[in-house]
């Protein structure tokens, strides 16, 4: 089987080396002409993925129809804002024996829909039958240089997760399946803003009891929203839910705790994403997280207090203020 990723990224390019050490034939597609010029000299995304050299199974490609032709399976890793246009550019290629895999972690912001319902709208019906999401706790460096990893894959097609599964796996590359993409989708997506509340608590120079309340009641409120939109509680246990939060709310790798950090040390929104390289999907996951409680009455103290301090300019510090002040309450998830 040949694979095709979309997304000369810090993901996209880990996943390409992890699937090319697997002897996989792998196509990557990568948009700036720049880093796709510099790759193909170097064999080595020095943008995105410094020191880390592209095995011998790995191509590099600017043409996305060259790069979809011929693979059996097309994941797809590249912002959500963008996520949309890529969709349309590279739907006239995709054919319906081929499986499409979103490593999005992310919800696009004018529509509140997830990757797998943008996929669903824009792709033809014979090719929605055969999609599915991956997540879970994977920094791109640590996959990259082969430290134990584990992550799910989910699916509405058992067979399709299944197949993704086998694919995938390896000795340092562990998958599990699931047929909760909703679920999935969700946790991946909305643990970004708690990272960035993380963060923040870090700038701010809070210890572990901090983090560890901001970790465990922010698994809560995601849990409540995913819930109560049709998720399965058990997701929100497992990999994609807790595992992927305790991940980006602690490593220094997370780019959404670094959002976090710089605000608790006094800097703004502005200048943080200015000097990024990288998308931190938190900063507008948390218009979307907001829209959702509102829409569906679920109380969301954290997403709503991120909200006052990216968008309202509220003092970090007095933001984690007002959720220690909140009324007193018996500790519940739902």
């Amino acid at each position: 089987m040949i694979a095709s990723v979309i997304g000369g990224g810090s993901w996209g390019s880990a996943f390409s080396i992890h699937l090319g050490r697997k002897g996989i034939e792998t196509k990557l597609w990568i948009r700036e002409p720049e880093i796709y010029d510099s790759t193909c000299i170097h064999r080595e995304n020095k943008t995105f993925l410094p020191g880390v050299k592209f095995p011998r199974p790995v191509s590099f490609y600017n043409n996305v129809k060259q790069a979809i032709k011929g693979t059996d399976i097309v994941f797809i890793v590249i912002p959500s804002e963008y996520c949309r246009e890529m969709y349309g550019i590279i739907s006239p290629f995709l054919t319906k024996n081929q499986i499409i895999v979103s490593l999005t972690k992310g919800i696009e912001r004018t529509s509140l829909k997830r990757m797998s319902e943008l996929m669903k709208e824009v792709f033809d019906p014979e090719v929605t039958s055969r999609i599915a999401v991956l997540s879970g706790p994977s920094f791109a460096r640590e996959v990259s240089d082969s430290h134990p990893t584990a992550v799910v894959v989910a699916s509405e097609e058992s067979a399709i997760a299944r197949t993704i599964q086998s694919f995938v796996s390896s000795d340092f590359f562990r998958v599990y399946t699931s047929n909760d993409v909703l679920g999935v989708e969700l946790a991946g997506a909305l643990k970004n803003i708690i990272a960035i509340s993380a963060g923040i608590s870090d700038g701010l120079g809070y210890g572990r009891n901090t983090l560890a309340a901001l970790i465990t009641r922010g698994i809560a409120e995601i849990t409540r929203l995913g819930v109560k939109m049709g998720a399965k509680p058990d997701t929100f246990s497992g990999l994609a839910g807790i595992g992927d939060l305790v991940l980006t709310c602690t490593g220094k790798l997370s780019r959404n705790r670094h959002v976090g950090f710089e605000l608790g040390k006094g800097n703004s929104i502005q200048s943080i994403l200015k000097e990024m390289k990288m998308v931190a999907e938190g900063v507008t996951t948390t218009l979307s997280a907001r829209k959702f409680a509102d829409d569906y009455k679920i109380e969301m103290p954290i997403c709503e207090q991120m909200y006052e301090i990216l968008y309202k300019n509220k003092d970090p510090r007095q933001a984690l203020k007002d959720l220690m002040k909140r009324k007193l309450k018996e500790e519940k998830i739902f």
